[in-house]
């Protein structure tokens, strides 16, 4: 209950009486010489409707004076109502009880009245005199019981708060000690940290938005706890203190780095002050206040990252380990935050980067090469998207673009040449037909063009983040690594049964897009268009037959944004797993999410190799189709799809066109090795289920829940999330009444530290809880 509505209660107690020996009181009378409780009253008389106020005639306001209240009283006014069960409550500003006492003294104005004070009651202490607003709220008789002292400074204090303590909690306000300080807070709005920090950056601006009384307070609360007094000193002194950070301005220095952005005022202040002398090695604590010296630090750190290209490149990747021990704590400053850090921000991918180039790819069978990137590999083009995105001035690129090229250029190179030279056409890679067995008729496929294994592993967390069930698997992209060739090689229907006849003349695609439509019809297949897979959200789609369609621009917009696509991946991803549910959501019970190749993403280009035009057919940036009898040094592959016909390949990374920073066509792990994922559930609400009780006998353990449990299953495993990770010798699900219990199969498991785990139907854990395996001992 908030104050207000206490005060009111206990002025409707006033008229309390037994009716077996008393008169209900006509009134009651609310006596207030000192007009304390005038600022307020028309913010009571919006929760005690039934007060009427002595005063200047002004009946819309309940307002008039004595004779005017004595006929509203007696019921005799067409423009005030009195309510016969409720007795009406008449304030009396400027009026004591003493005054109404002394009836042949009394004002001729207040005669009308007196004779109220037989027939009604008044509200008053129990010792007789007036309610005041500190008396109220501190008097154990009859008040709240608050802990208000009763000095001067805080008697003024609190008239100046009352209009907002009103409409406080009482019970919020119990056990404070409500001292000038705490009503000044209260009054200008109960944060002063944050009324500092706003003062601080518009000094002007919030002494002209404050009433006289709540700029008097927060002056006092300033220079009560902070030390500076907003009519004393200066924004800037007051900034000099925050920049120390010593006790209460600590705090102040916190709130403002949390959101910097809404003190630009501030921020220029700051800049406006000359760091101190810190010496030859500065503490990093000491140095994070100050712009100037972050500035500084990334100046230092361009220079360095500039300088990677003259050294070998293990000697840059223990640089920029040590870099990022040097700058790493930087990330954590406000102007990281304020955009002023980009460096020290893209030196933690850069730093993952050098780490995980430090393991060659180079080594190995072909289907060797594809299990380590599938592990560890893929984090290197993970790093290396992440490490793009977070520079776009000009001046940071250039040192980001010599870093990335120093510690990657010779990886990728490496692995991809190990790779041409190890690769077995006709062994190695897709087979003719191997893809589409795994699709089956209650599946929609989902085909986003360019999907590389970075970013279907980007993809597979997001969506595990909604809620949903992904399983990942990688494959070899059909040679060459083009749309036209890949994206049919892992269509559901397209393989050597399906495609009549061999494909002879070609520019790297076997069918043309209307046959292949036609092809999926006749297959039972529906075709999704894309305008159906963009409004999913608003139609409804005959999810019994099987679908394929196609979503997702990473291709193309890699085509059109060369290097800058790393600034827009994560967007497109998003756009990606929102179909994704949909599609789910149509009621298919599974999303099959499949590619056609991968890319080479090189800032500064990829290296350019010579092929002449008059020698080739069609040429891409890493694969041409040769003229007949054409002569080149080359290396010829196979194409998937007509084995009698052969593509030239571009070595190791290169591009057969210059001025390329995004290609493919080619050899490599990153352009051939692509993920597959198969989406399974539903992000929507996951029940609610509260664990009761949890008790070991022996090897047993046996969980009591709260909650509907239909549906839900118990497990005990080491790791919640993992599923393989169980140590029960099966999931059991739950009994009517909420109960279920499950066996650990290894007895040599007692002791160890488990979690017992509720899954829902779909096999999500929506409840846990640590446990020792056999109980404790």
């Amino acid at each position: 209950m908030v104050l207000i509505e206490r005060l009111a209660e206990a002025i409707r107690r006033a008229s309390a009486h037994n009716p077996d020996v008393q008169a209900a009181p006509a009134c009651i009378l609310w006596p207030d010489r000192e007009r304390l409780w005038e600022p307020v009253i028309a913010q009571i008389q919006a929760q005690l409707p039934e007060l009427l106020v002595l005063g200047d005639y002004a009946p819309e306001a309940r307002r008039g004076p004595a004779i005017w209240l004595r006929c509203a009283i007696a019921g005799t006014l067409d423009d005030v109502t009195v309510d016969p069960e409720t007795p009406p409550v008449i304030y009396l500003p400027g009026v004591g009880r003493q005054d109404l006492r002394a009836i042949s003294e009394c004002p001729d104005s207040l005669k009308p009245l007196a004779e109220l004070q037989y027939r009604g009651v008044l509200w008053s202490q129990v010792n007789a005199k007036d309610w005041t607003p500190r008396a109220f709220l501190s008097s154990q008789q009859g008040g709240l019981g608050l802990d208000i002292p009763g000095d001067s400074a805080t008697r003024q204090a609190l008239l100046a708060a009352l209009p907002r303590l009103l409409n406080e909690e009482v019970e919020d306000l119990q056990g404070q000690h409500l001292d000038v300080d705490a009503l000044n807070t209260l009054l200008t709005g109960g944060d002063p940290v944050r009324d500092l920090l706003d003062w601080l950056s518009q000094p002007e601006g919030v002494k002209a938005s404050l009433p006289a009384d709540e700029w008097k307070a927060f002056c006092h609360v300033c220079a009560s706890r902070y030390g500076v007094h907003p009519e004393q000193h200066s924004a800037l002194e007051a900034v000099e203190k925050l920049t120390q950070r010593q006790g209460t301005w600590k705090t102040v220095w916190t709130r403002f780095a949390e959101a910097p952005h809404r003190y630009p005022e501030l921020i220029r202040q700051i800049r406006q002050l000359t760091p101190p002398d810190l010496g030859l090695f500065p503490a990093p604590e000491d140095m994070e206040v100050w712009p100037q010296l972050n500035r500084q630090e990334e100046d230092r750190l361009y220079d360095a990252l500039s300088r990677l290209s003259d050294l070998p490149a293990h000697e840059a990747r223990d640089r920029l380990e040590m870099l990022e021990r040097e700058h790493g704590m930087r990330r954590a400053w406000v102007w990281a935050e304020l955009g002023e850090s980009p460096l020290a921000v893209a030196l933690a991918p850069l730093a993952q980067l050098a780490q995980v180039t430090r393991r060659s790819l180079a080594g190995g069978e072909p289907e060797d090469m594809r299990q380590a990137y599938a592990a560890d590999g893929w984090k290197a083009d993970d790093a290396l998207l992440t490490t793009l995105a977070a520079v776009n001035g000009q001046r940071e690129q250039e040192a980001v673009f010599t870093a990335i090229r120093t510690v990657y250029m010779r990886w990728a190179d490496e692995a991809a040449r190990h790779l041409q030279q190890t690769w077995r056409p006709g062994v190695d890679g897709l087979k003719r037909g191997a893809t589409s067995p795994r699709a089956h008729e209650e599946e929609c496929v989902l085909f986003v063009d360019g999907l590389r294994l970075d970013c279907g592993k980007r993809l597979a967390k997001r969506l595990a983040s909604l809620g949903l069930a992904v399983e990942e698997h990688t494959a070899w992209a059909a040679l060459p690594s083009v749309t036209g060739t890949g994206k049919y090689a892992v269509a559901p229907v397209l393989n050597s049964d399906t495609l009549h006849e061999e494909p002879a003349g070609y520019q790297f695609t076997p069918i043309t897009q209307h046959l292949f439509k036609k092809l999926l019809h006749e297959h039972g297949w529906q075709v999704l268009e894309r305008r159906q897979v963009e409004r999913l959200h608003k139609e409804t789609l005959d999810t019994s037959r099987p679908a394929w369609c196609e979503f997702g621009d990473i291709d193309h917009a890699g085509h059109e944004r060369g290097w800058k696509l790393a600034q827009h991946v994560d967007d497109m991803l998003a756009e990606v797993a929102e179909r994704i549910e949909a599609l789910l959501a149509q009621g298919w019970p599974q999303v099959r999410v499949v590619t056609d190749h991968g890319w080479l993403l090189l800032p500064g280009d990829l290296p350019k190799t010579e092929l002449s035009a008059s020698l080739v057919e069609t040429k891409w940036g890493r694969c041409a189709q040769l003229k007949p009898g054409a002569r080149t040094d080359a290396v010829r592959f196979p194409w998937y799809w007509n084995e009698q016909a052969h593509f030239a390949l571009a070595e190791s990374i290169h591009c057969f066109k210059a001025g390329e920073s995004y290609a493919h066509g080619g050899l490599s792990v990153q352009e051939c090795v692509t993920p597959e994922l198969v989406v399974t559930g539903t992000t929507g609400p996951r029940p609610s289920v509260l664990i009761d009780d949890l008790v070991w006998k022996g090897l047993r353990c046996t969980l009591a829940v709260e909650g509907d449990t239909d549906g839900m299953t118990l497990d005990v495993r080491h790791h919640a999330g993992d599923p393989t990770s169980s140590l029960a010798l099966s999931p059991k699900p739950f009994k009517t009444g909420g109960k279920a219990s499950v066996v650990v199969a290894d007895d040599d498991r007692e002791g160890e530290t488990a979690q017992a785990v509720i899954l829902d139907s779909a096999g999500r854990v929506i409840a846990q809880r640590s446990t020792t395996v056999g109980g404790e001992h």
